[in-house]
C-alpha cells in the first residue's frame, strides 16, 4: 500500500517544521500546548538520567546481591538488555506513528476501536501514570535513603536514620524541591533543556569518577584486593529460600528496574520536534546506553567488593555506601557519595517532569476528575502548573508510610517496576491483536510485517512473565516485614481507578466533544487515504492537501 498520501510533510523553505508537527499534532486530536524546547540531545539526556541505569543499579544493589548474586546481576541484565531493546523498539514504531504526550494509552484507544478498547485504554493511562507517580516516589525515598545514610556513614549508631517522622520530613522536602523546580525551570524556555543537558554531562562524568576511583582505590592500596573473575563471572548467591530457579526471575527486578522508564520520551514527544523520527531514536538509544553504563559500572562493584556478606548486612542499610566506603575511605567516600546525592536529584526532577507531563496528558483527555482544571497550562510558567501540583501533593501522601512501615522503599520500587511494565505490553499487545493494518500510516519507524510481529511478541512475554514473578516476596514464608507490599499497593490502585470509571470515566474519557470531533477527523483522514490507494488513483497530492486541511481545521477546532 502507498502510504505516501498520509505520510506528514516534508520541511521546505516555506514550510517551518514546527508548523508540520503543530498540524501532526493537531490530526491526532490535540492542539500545539506545550512549546518544542528540546533537541534530540536534551531529549536524551533527559531519557538517559530517567533511567539512570547505573546509578540506581548501585541503589539497589543489595538486591541483586541477595536475589542470585553477581550471575543475576550480570547475565540477567544481558537478557532484559535484549527483552527491553524489543519492547523499546515496539513503543518505538507506535510512538512513530501516533506522537501524542499520552503515549500508550492513546494507541491502546486507537488500535482496539471499540468500548472494551476505550476501557482498557482508560486502565492503561490509569496504571502508566500511576507507575511514574511510584517511581518519582522512589526516586525521592532512595534520595531521602541516602541523604540520612551519609550521617550514618559517621555515626553507625544514629537512629535518626530509621526514625519515621525523619524520613517523612526529608522525604516531603525533595518532593518539593522537584515540584518547584519543575515549575520555575520552563518561565524560559532554554532553561529545562540546559537543566537536562547539564544533568546528562554530570551523570556521564560521575560515571566515570566512581568507576575510576574505585578501581584506583582498590588497585594502590596493599590491604584491599579484588574479587577473582571466577565471583565476579559465576558466583551464584541465593538467600532467599526460594529455588534458583524462582531467584533468578525476581532478581531481574534489579535490572528490569534500571532499564524501566524509557518511555519518558513518549510523555515528552509534544516537546521535541520531528517527533516521528527522533522519538524512536532517543527511546532505543536510552536503553542502550543505559545498559552498557550499568553493565560496566556492575563489574567495577563486584571486583571491588571486598567482603560480601559485609556488604549484604550492611550497616547503612545501602550497600553502595558501604563499598564506596570499604575502598576509598570515609572523607572520600562522603564526598562521591554527596556528588551521587546531588546528582540523584537531578535525575528526580527530571522523572517528576515525565510523570507531570502524562498527569496533564491524561487530564486533558478527560481521564482524571477535575480534568478541565488539571489540563490547564500556566501561560505565565508555560508549564501544566496544576497538574504538577496535584502530582507533588499525591506524591507527598506517599511519604505518609514511612510512619506505618519500614518496606516502603521495596514495595514503591516493585509497583513502579511492575506498572510500568504492564502499560508497555498492553498496547504491543493489542497491535498483535488487531494486525499491523491498523497501525496508522506516517510512521517514520517500522518494524516490518515480518520482524514487527517477532519482536512484539518477546515483548508481551516478557512483560507477562517478569510481572508475576515481580509480585513474589522476598522469601515462600515471608514475616510481615518481610512482604512484597506491591501487590496490595497495585490492587487498591486499580480499585481506584475503576471507580473513577465507572463514576466519570466511561461517560467522559476521550468522548468530550473537541476529542471525538479530532479522533473522527484523524481516523476519517486515515480511511480516505486507504481507499484512493486502493483504486490505484495518483491522487497524492490531493490527499495531502486534504490532510493538510482537516489539521488546519483540528487545529482550530479547540
Amino acid at each position: 500500500m502507498d502510504n505516501e498520501a498520509n505520510t506528514p510533510l516534508k520541511p521546505s523553505k516555506s514550510v517551518d517544521q514546527s508548523v508540520l508537527d503543530a498540524r501532526d499534532l493537531a490530526a491526532l486530536g490535540h492542539d500545539q500546548a506545550l512549546s518544542r524546547k528540546f533537541d534530540i540531545w536534551s531529549m536524551l539526556a533527559l531519557a538517559f538520567c530517567v533511567l539512570g541505569t547505573w546509578s540506581t543499579f548501585a541503589q539497589d544493589l543489595a538486591s541483586g546481591l541477595t536475589n542470585g548474586g553477581p550471575v543475576s546481576i550480570l547475565w540477567g541484565l544481558c537478557l532484559v538488555t535484549f527483552c527491553n531493546l524489543c519492547v523499546a523498539v515496539s513503543l518505538g514504531e507506535l510512538c512513530s506513528s501516533m506522537p501524542t504526550a499520552l503515549g500508550q494509552a492513546y494507541w491502546v484507544h486507537r488500535l482496539w476501536d471499540n468500548p472494551t478498547g476505550r476501557f482498557a485504554s482508560y486502565m492503561c493511562a490509569w496504571i502508566n501514570m500511576f507507575g511514574w507517580w511510584t517511581l518519582t516516589a522512589s526516586q525521592i525515598a532512595f534520595m531521602t535513603n541516602f541523604m540520612l545514610g551519609m550521617k550514618v556513614m559517621f555515626d553507625n549508631n544514629w537512629a535518626g536514620a530509621s526514625e519515621g517522622w525523619v524520613e517523612f520530613l526529608v522525604y516531603i522536602g525533595i518532593t518539593l524541591l522537584f515540584t518547584v523546580i519543575n515549575l520555575i525551570a520552563c518561565r524560559k524556555e532554554k532553561v529545562l533543556p540546559y537543566f537536562n543537558n547539564f544533568v546528562g554531562v554530570w551523570f556521564c562524568l560521575l560515571f566515570v569518577v566512581f568507576s575510576l576511583a574505585l578501581l584506583i582505590a582498590v588497585g594502590t592500596k596493599p590491604t584491599l584486593s579484588f574479587q577473582p573473575a571466577s565471583f565476579v563471572f559465576g558466583s551464584w548467591i541465593n538467600q532467599t529460600g526460594w529455588s534458583d530457579g524462582v531467584t533468578w526471575f525476581i532478581g531481574l527486578v534489579q535490572s528490569a528496574y534500571g532499564l524501566t522508564a524509557f518511555d519518558s520520551v513518549i510523555h515528552m514527544v509534544e516537546e521535541i520536534p520531528a517527533p516521528r523520527r527522533n522519538a524512536p531514536r532517543v527511546i532505543y538509544l536510552a536503553v542502550a546506553c543505559g545498559a552498557i553504563s550499568g553493565f560496566i559500572f556492575m563489574l567495577v562493584c563486584l571486583f571491588c567488593i571486598q567482603d560480601v556478606n559485609l556488604i549484604i548486612n550492611s550497616p547503612t542499610g545501602l550497600p553502595f555506601m558501604d563499598l564506596v566506603q570499604d575502598a576509598i575511605g570515609l572523607q572520600g567516600g562522603v564526598a562521591l557519595i554527596a556528588l551521587f546525592e546531588f546528582n540523584g536529584l537531578g535525575q528526580g526532577v527530571s522523572i517528576a517532569t515525565t510523570a507531570s507531563r502524562l498527569t496533564w496528558g491524561f487530564a486533558r483527555d478527560s481521564g482524571i476528575p477535575f480534568s478541565r482544571y488539571f489540563s490547564h497550562v500556566d501561560r505565565t510558567w508555560n508549564v501544566p502548573a496544576r497538574a504538577l501540583w496535584l502530582q507533588g501533593f499525591l506524591i507527598g501522601l506517599v511519604g505518609i508510610l514511612y510512619l506505618f512501615a519500614n518496606t516502603v522503599l521495596d514495595a514503591i520500587l516493585s509497583v513502579s517496576t511492575i506498572a510500568l511494565t504492564i502499560s508497555y505490553g498492553m498496547p504491543i499487545f493489542a497491535l498483535l491483536i488487531v494486525g499491523r493494518d491498523k497501525l496508522p500510516a506516517g510512521g517514520h519507524f517500522r518494524l516490518g510485517r515480518r520482524l514487527g510481529p517477532v519482536v512484539n511478541w518477546i515483548s508481551v512475554v516478557y512483560c507477562a512473565v517478569t510481572t508475576v514473578f515481580f509480585f513474589f516476596p522476598g522469601s515462600p514464608n515471608p514475616s510481615p516485614s518481610d512482604m512484597n507490599y506491591a501487590i496490595a499497593v497495585f490492587g487498591v490502585m486499580l480499585v481506584v481507578a475503576v471507580a473513577f470509571w465507572v463514576v466519570k470515566g466511561n461517560k467522559e474519557y476521550l468522548l468530550t466533544e473537541s476529542s471525538a470531533e479530532r479522533l473522527m477527523e484523524a481516523m476519517r483522514i486515515e480511511n480516505e487515504t486507504e481507499g484512493d490507494d486502493d483504486d490505484g488513483n495518483n491522487n497524492n497530492s490531493k490527499n495531502t492537501g486534504s490532510s493538510s486541511r482537516a489539521a488546519d481545521t483540528a487545529v482550530g477546532a479547540k
